[in-house]
């Protein structure tokens, strides 16, 4: 394969076009802050700690690490990081990070705010895609209880199928409006569930185009199986496969889970065997792309080449729109900015919610971006970089 020459994620330039120089430098102390694995977990465990005693800590944390990764507390707020990224052709995934209270008031209350970000994006280029997790929308418990074939009750009953028609009732709405919906992957003891659910509403609604999408997590051993096995279906079942491959949000957990109930670990041994299988998806989806729709989530830039270079060698355009890059609001703009300036279709993920709701996703957020391999020091050094740019140019 060739490599794509007219794409450069060092390109700080365009990385950063959106932020003025006062915007970049407290994007630098912001990562800066990230960079130091105590002060993350010393820090959230005072913030988490703040926050549940209602200590006035909000107007510290909006102005922020919430306004760096979040679009705002509702959808009238988010409209500001839709309109930063329109600017630049970055569609926003509206991400409703409201973890619920786990009952049915809850529940419908999830399924109303994923049905007005639907309504949001209705006609709105800017918007390609809606996005929801089915734990949202019915108990945890019960969804692994289904899994487990265990006999439900009749409350149970009717509480799955309470379940199912909200899961329903978002799908048939992006259908009517012509948006894209993601079901979110989540954990393996009850993913088989949720990956029913999202079979069923494919079969329904994904005829002519791709409106369904299954998240597949390829840290899992066998996920590169389950899309062979999916698409087989798709086509058998005269439909497209929605595929978002990503690597995975539950490694500590399945691991942990597995290793206290003595099964083996569905996660691959290392980073590597999990790089490896997510490229191999890639290749598999671009090879199959007349009946498959897929949307790469990755912050990886080897996977991001990969994924153009397989566009070019199959004579995929980088404006199709069944193939689509998505990251995650306020990381990883040298890949958005950069792939969206070369005509790729991007789209970023833009979680928003009351700013203590939404705590546990910017705490997980940090604690990412010190995990992950170099994420923090990686955008650290960019920041860096283009701050040493805009001197030069200003002096010169």
């Amino acid at each position: 394969m060739s490599p794509v020459t007219n794409v450069s994620f060092d390109n700080t330039a365009t990385a950063f076009a959106s932020k003025s120089n006062a915007e970049l430098y407290k994007m630098y102390l912001l990562f800066k802050a990230m960079n130091s694995n105590a002060l993350v977990k010393i820090g959230g465990g005072l913030l988490n700690t703040a926050l549940h005693l209602h200590l006035p800590v909000k107007f510290i944390v909006k102005p922020t690490i919430f306004r760096h990764f979040c679009g705002g507390e509702n959808l009238h707020e988010v409209e500001r990081a839709i309109q930063e990224l329109g600017d630049y052709n970055i569609g926003a995934i509206l991400d409703y990070s409201v973890e619920g209270e786990g009952n049915e008031k809850s529940f419908d209350a999830t399924r109303d705010e994923i049905l007005r970000t639907i309504e949001k994006a209705r006609n709105n280029p800017h918007i390609p895609f809606s996005v929801f997790k089915v734990t949202g929308l019915v108990d945890t418990g019960l969804l692994e209880k289904v899994q487990a074939r265990q006999e439900l009750t009749a409350d149970e009953r009717g509480a799955f199928e309470r379940g199912r028609d909200r899961v329903n009732a978002i799908c048939q709405r992006c259908y009517e409006a012509g948006v894209r919906v993601f079901v979110d992957a989540e954990e393996s003891w009850f993913q088989e569930t949720v990956d029913n659910l999202t079979y069923e509403m494919m079969a329904l609604y994904n005829k002519e185009r791709a409106i369904v999408y299954n998240t597949y997590q390829l840290y899992r051993l066998d996920r590169l199986d389950v899309i062979k096995r999916d698409y087989a279906q798709a086509v058998a079942g005269g439909y497209i496969l929605g595929a978002k491959p990503v690597r995975g949000a539950y490694m500590e957990k399945e691991r942990k889970r597995a290793q206290e109930q003595g099964y083996q670990s569905p996660i691959n041994p290392t980073k590597q065997a999990s790089d490896d299988l997510y490229n191999a998806a890639l290749a598999f989806c671009v090879a199959h792309i007349n009946h498959i729709s897929f949307c790469a989530g990755t912050h990886n830039e080897a996977s991001c080449s990969l994924l153009m270079e397989l566009m070019q060698e199959h004579h995929i355009a980088p404006d199709d729109e069944r193939v689509y890059f998505a990251q995650l609001y306020g990381m990883s703009d040298n890949l958005s900015y950069n792939l969206a300036k070369a005509g790729y279709n991007v789209a970023k993920y833009v979680p928003y919610g009351p700013v203590d709701a939404v705590m546990p996703y910017l705490l997980r957020r940090a604690n990412e971006n010190t995990a992950i391999a170099g994420q923090s020091s990686r955008e650290l050094v960019l920041i860096q970089k283009e701050i040493a740019r805009r001197r030069r140019e200003k002096s010169s």
